[in-house]
């Protein structure tokens, strides 16, 4: 794991923990934890899935577009660290996916193809809850995690969760369920337009993210409403294009 100063890690715990705004994105938010735990172990790609109304587990946010197909996959196939992370409610350490074809025979060969060659995973829970996981991928043989790893980013996830939950209950006062199914609808919105952006543009999808994600937070707008306009507003995504 990368060294990170106490400094830098008890701002990002804080960030990850500050859901109680007036103008709270979540879809925003899920980025940035993929982001900053990213950051925090140096890992290649972390994806994030949550549960959905009917309990089943939806991918909601990737810290680039290399894992979002991986973790399509996984859920795809009912298989992978973040199935057994959720279901068990205890995180999934230091799995070498080159010799863990036996564990999950279609997920392992498919993760290696994408180039990540290790994976860990963490539930986001509190207490017995669980609502999803967290799931890190190495792209070295190297990426282990030891010492307090596990137990930081394991923190980092329960932070999430309890942030969640807290503003599902505080701000909202809605079920949890209905909450992550807006969120999931909002990421259909975000992918189609993260592929018109990135169709006007030449951008690859990932640039195509940064430049809808960018243009939302100069104009202190809404992640999922700036991906709205870029799909029914020309002069949204011309602006995009042009920035």
């Amino acid at each position: 794991m990368t060294i990170v100063s106490a400094e830098r890690m008890a701002t990002i715990f804080v960030e990850v923990a500050d859901t109680l705004v007036d103008d709270f994105d979540l879809m925003d938010f899920l980025h940035m934890l993929t982001d900053r735990a990213a950051d925090l172990v140096s890992a290649a790609a972390v994806g994030l899935v949550l549960a959905g109304r009917d309990g089943r587990l939806e991918f909601m946010a990737g810290s680039n577009e290399d894992v979002k197909l991986v973790e399509l996959f996984q859920l795809q196939t009912h298989e992978g660290p973040c199935q057994e992370a959720f279901r068990t409610g205890v995180p999934v350490i230091n799995v070498d996916l080159t010799e863990a074809s036996d564990r999950w025979p279609r997920f392992a060969p498919r993760a290696t193809a994408a180039g990540f060659q290790s994976v860990h995973a963490f539930p986001l829970r509190l207490r017995t809850q669980v609502i999803g996981a967290l799931n890190v991928f190495g792209d070295t043989k190297g990426g282990d995690f030891a010492g307090t790893d596990v137990p930081v980013m394991q923190a980092l996830a329960d932070v999430a969760a309890i942030g969640l939950l807290q503003e599902r209950a505080i701000r909202r006062g809605e079920l949890l369920t209905e909450q992550l199914q807006g969120a999931l609808n909002s990421r259909i919105v975000i992918e189609q337009a993260k592929g018109a952006v990135a169709q006007a543009t030449g951008l690859d999808v990932d640039e195509a993210f940064a430049a809808i994600r960018g243009y939302a937070r100069r104009h202190n707008r809404k992640l999922t409403e700036v991906a709205h306009g870029v799909l029914s507003d020309p002069a949204m995504l011309a602006h995009i294009r042009d920035a």
